[in-house]
């Protein structure tokens, strides 16, 4: 990966955060509906299709997997397990929309229905339909999964060079 596609910046993402703009990605969809299901693209569509389901009453859950990010560097995404049919009626969750790589492949596979996440870079961001929070493409979010509590130094030192 050369310097330019390198995330200069990071956003920490707590539970309670995630769970909030979780729900708030529910009120967005409330009007949008009924839906027949939710599809959650794994892993990280996981607990945001979990909390809403949970607003919206949904309880039928299906899962689309898709593996990119162990395949970055080769620009690779393999699709894992498909869910059937064009998507009508049904809405797809995932925490966030990067290059648009994974989204486009969704895309493809599930064209009629609704594609809604948490968190939204500018160059993936044309192929959803909702989100909530939008960040910078040099940005990367630290989900609360991927991360551990400790000691960073302040910004500032950490833009010196």
């Amino acid at each position: 990966m050369d310097d330019a596609a390198t995330p200069q910046r990071t956003f920490p993402v707590s539970w309670d955060q995630l769970h909030r703009d979780s729900k708030a990605l529910a009120w967005r969809l409330v009007e949008g509906g009924p839906w027949r299901g939710i599809v959650a693209i794994t892993r990280g569509g996981m607990v945001p299709a979990a909390i809403v389901a949970r607003e919206l009453d949904i309880r039928l859950i299906d899962t689309m997997c898709i593996a990119s990010y162990d395949d970055r560097a080769l620009g690779k995404t393999t699709v894992l397990k498909e869910v059937p049919g064009d998507g009508d009626g049904w809405l797809i969750i995932d925490d966030l929309v990067d290059t648009g790589r994974t989204a486009k492949v969704v895309r493809d596979r599930l064209p009629h229905a609704h594609f809604a996440t948490v968190y939204a870079k500018p160059a993936g961001r044309p192929l959803v339909n909702t989100f909530v929070t939008e960040v910078s493409q040099d940005t990367w979010i630290l989900f609360p999964w991927d991360t551990e509590l400790q000691s960073v130094p302040p910004i500032v030192k950490n833009t010196r060079r």
